[in-house]
């Protein structure tokens, strides 16, 4: 794959993040998001496909040290929207039907503003994901065509 590509990937990569991020909100501001438009595991995301995927190459360049400084983001990202995801689709006190249908459950006011405060968290951790990206597009970009090998 050549840099260009790599770029345009890692950007899809970025907006896809920013999207999960978008509908993680959207959940707790009680829109109807379902749990599969969200995804719970870091490597069931697009961005986590991405990364995971075709994302490891990059792994192989010099001085790509800000690889693992995103995948521990993106790991604290997925454990914080855990706690939100157990708010809202848990199976505890869930009826039959809602737990055969896949929907969410009905939340509390108190556990809704509990959502908040954990969507804050997973806020920052985002803003800091995306700054790591952002750092590894530049260093993409500025390699020069010999030394990009993926």
């Amino acid at each position: 794959m050549n840099k260009e590509d790599t770029l345009l990937h890692l950007r899809n990569a970025k907006k896809a993040h920013i999207t999960w991020v978008q509908r993680a909100h959207g959940l707790i501001e009680g829109l109807p998001i379902e749990k599969e438009q969200v995804p719970v595991g870091c490597t069931e995301c697009k961005f986590g496909l991405w990364f995971y995927g075709e994302g490891q190459a990059l792994g192989m360049i010099p001085n790509m040290d800000c690889l693992k400084e995103i995948e521990k983001l993106h790991f604290e990202l997925h454990d914080v929207y855990m706690k939100i995801f157990k708010i809202y689709f848990s199976d505890e006190d869930r009826s039959f039907f809602s737990k055969f249908f896949g929907t969410r459950k009905k939340v509390t006011s108190l556990n809704q503003e509990i959502a908040k405060d954990y969507y804050n968290q997973l806020k920052a951790v985002s803003e800091k994901l995306i700054e790591g990206i952002e750092r590894l597009e530049r260093r993409i970009f500025a390699l020069q065509a010999g030394q990009f090998t993926v």
